[in-house]
């Protein structure tokens, strides 16, 4: 792909890896000042494999982990997707020498060598090129051109983005499957108030554990919901900016080896004979 990028790369990965520096920093000697060892020691202690498990599994933590996975496929093979389309600009679809035109009866046969080259396999930059080339070949102006690119860019993203709905609502699925689970263990907590029984200490202190057990489930069902959700979001947000981006180099492509290269000798043959 021969393009010349107009700004500078973005550099997210080094700015996080100084965020990380600076807020490790300041924190972490925090912490240990704030926390002896003994206190972290003890800490860990309370996360036993039974407490782990109860964290991770339920029937509200499975149902966030299927929302997850099918939405991770999803997102995975968009993603393939994304790097079969960028194999497009390797096919060599337009001349790309220094000087060279196209002109309205090139228009034509640049088409079927774009068929030919792209073995009628749907790459939205072929698509692009091909209704430009359709377009020029009729209107024979470089501006109509111009506005049929800029169309068929808002088409294919409008494409992405309607698709792309599934995939918004799972991850929009995911905290509210936890918060059901947190509404199940806060009804189910406060239910067992009505069975108190002051005068029976040892119904009392099982009384309490079930509600502890009960809340317990509440904010695990919470955690492990917006952990999912943040992750997904994340991953969700990586994809977006890849086809987002695709189509803008799509733009680029045409316009640097198409829309900059049409030439139609008539109007000048026109503007000589009226002279």
């Amino acid at each position: 792909m021969s393009m010349t990028a107009s700004q500078r790369p973005n550099r997210d990965w080094l700015w996080l890896i100084l965020a990380i520096v600076l807020v490790g920093g300041i924190t972490i000697p925090l912490w240990q000042i704030a926390n002896p060892a003994e206190s972290s020691a003890e800490y860990w202690k309370k996360w036993t494999p039974a407490r782990v498990a109860k964290l991770l599994l339920g029937p509200e933590q499975i149902g966030c982990y299927l929302c997850f996975v099918w939405a991770g496929l999803m997102l995975l093979n968009r993603y393939r997707e994304v790097l079969r389309q960028r194999q497009a600009f390797d096919l060599h679809l337009l001349p790309t020498e220094q000087g060279s035109r196209i002109l309205p009866e090139d228009a034509r046969p640049l088409s079927r060598k774009l068929d030919s080259a792209t073995g009628q396999r749907p790459f939205i930059l072929g698509k692009m090129i091909q209704m430009a080339l359709t377009k020029f070949a009729i209107s024979r102006k470089a501006p109509d051109v111009g506005e049929v690119v800029r169309n068929q860019a808002e088409v294919e993203q409008g494409r992405l983005v309607t698709s792309m709905g599934m995939i918004s609502y799972l991850t929009w699925a995911i905290p509210a499957i936890g918060f059901l689970g947190t509404v199940r263990g806060l009804a189910g907590g406060l239910s067992n108030f009505r069975n108190v029984n002051p005068a029976d200490r040892e119904a009392n202190r099982k009384l309490m554990e079930s509600v502890t057990d009960q809340l317990g489930i509440a904010f695990d069902c919470t955690f492990v919901a917006l952990a999912l959700s943040v992750v997904l979001m994340y991953f969700l947000h990586l994809v977006q900016k890849a086809e987002e981006m695709l189509i803008i180099d799509c733009q680029q492509y045409c316009q640097e080896h198409l829309l900059l290269r049409l030439y139609d000798p008539q109007p000048e043959v026109a503007e000589a004979m009226n002279v």
